[in-house]
């Protein structure tokens, strides 16, 4: 889908804004800090009309790729090997690759005007730093997001983070946030961090060809599934909220750094399709905004599709039947630690909803670490090598913990995958 579609309302329905612009919680809140400060916590106008837009704006460029390859003639399978084969040698040189392909890769490849590669490394030095917690506390914010429908539905219509699925699919996308957060990773021809990205993209696009033409999806309601809105909610979920989040814990990043983590994320989503050029936020206080507004305009109406998809995430860690010893002690202790983020990081009147574990313990020992952390961000800004000697270790235990808890298993980015139900 190239654009909004015509026959849906200006503003899918669930979205609730300029409504709770004017009434409810956030509408007081924010008479009151604006008369008290004069800061307004809404998006512009304009910015939050170009995000509403963009709740029914998919990937044309990539979508028209794999309605003619994965989705048509040609395949699943033989469409990923060319994908492959263009990724080692170039899409110039395989005679074969239809005009859909070298749209996409031409467009993939081409880096925008508005990319800082300094600022970039920056961002990805940002993950590094913060590597497992990031994990952490982005899945807790995400969770808190599955009380709406159109975010939550596409997930479990194609089995991502639902049910036994729920872990595969963390550590699918742990993957992706481990190889773009390398040192000149996503800007370096043919690095792992690039080929892993056009794979998401392209799943995600098949995902929302089939989500789309689901008896369970409303397009009146929801709009677009994975739209560009909501994959630009994901980003702010991968910089400014973590950024804030991140502190209670011991993690200190500067404002230069925030403004960093945000460059990343924009370009690590124009990797994935990502092109909210016109209300993508160039501040980390515009950010807030935007994840303000759709927190207000929340319409709560995932019901049991929500309450699978937080209920399967955090006892996916549990330890296994068949863990024993330091093994079982090891998974014991990430099933405590991801219960920990979940209580710490979900909204109470949201996490009230569902039936979690105890996050007793694991906010236990998230709170007990972070004096530690604490003194090594402190350290890092006073001598440069404890700096990087502090993200070589953040991400080499992040790829260990990955190595142990995938048991060697490759992630797959599968595309054209038949829906779960």
């Amino acid at each position: 889908m190239s654009g909004p579609d015509p026959a849906m309302p200006a503003v899918p329905l669930a979205f609730r804004y300029p409504t709770a612009k004017h009434a409810g919680p956030h509408a007081r809140l924010r008479s009151r800090v604006l008369r008290l400060t004069g800061v307004d916590l809404f998006p512009t106008d304009a910015v939050a009309a170009a995000f509403k837009t963009g709740l029914t704006e998919g990937d044309p460029v990539a979508e028209r790729f794999v309605a003619e390859t994965y989705h048509g003639a040609l395949g699943a399978r033989r469409s990923r090997e060319l994908v492959e084969q263009a990724l080692r040698v170039g899409v110039d040189n395989l005679p074969e690759a239809p005009d859909s392909m070298r749209s996409l890769f031409s467009e993939f490849e081409t880096v925008p005007d508005w990319v800082d590669a300094d600022l970039v490394e920056e961002g990805a030095a940002v993950w590094r730093r913060w590597a497992y917690a990031l994990g952490g506390v982005g899945n807790a914010g995400t969770m808190d997001t599955y009380t709406e429908a159109w975010l939550a539905l596409p997930l479990s219509l194609s089995g991502g983070y639902a049910g036994a699925r729920a872990l595969h699919r963390y550590l699918e996308t742990s993957r992706w946030w481990i190889e773009v957060s390398k040192p000149g990773a996503v800007l370096r021809s043919g690095s792992p961090a690039r080929s892993i990205s056009l794979h998401v993209r392209i799943m995600h696009v098949s995902v929302r060809a089939r989500v789309r033409e689901h008896p369970e999806w409303d397009f009146r309601r929801w709009g677009l599934p994975i739209s560009q809105s909501a994959m630009l909610l994901t980003l702010l979920g991968g910089s400014v909220a973590p950024a804030l989040g991140l502190t209670a814990l011991g993690f200190i990043t500067s404002p230069r750094e925030v403004r960093a983590v945000l460059h990343f994320n924009r370009y690590c989503g124009y990797l994935v399709g990502v092109r909210c050029e016109n209300y993508f936020p160039g501040t980390a206080a515009d950010a807030w905004r935007i994840l303000f507004m759709a927190d207000a305009a929340r319409s709560r109406d995932s019901a049991q599709v929500g309450t699978e998809l937080v209920e399967s995430f955090v006892p996916a860690f549990a330890p296994r039947v068949d863990q024993r010893g330091l093994q079982r002690m090891r998974a014991e202790y990430h099933y405590r630690v991801q219960a920990g983020y979940a209580g710490l990081f979900m909204l109470p009147k949201n996490r009230r909803r569902y039936d979690l574990p105890s996050a007793v313990p694991g906010i236990a020992v998230l709170l007990l670490r972070a004096p530690l952390i604490a003194a090594v961000e402190i350290a890092r800004r006073l001598v440069p090598g404890i700096d990087r000697r502090w993200q070589r270790f953040a991400l080499r235990a992040w790829e260990r913990w990955y190595d142990w808890q995938s048991e060697g298993r490759a992630a797959e980015f599968a595309a054209a995958a038949p829906l779960r139900r």
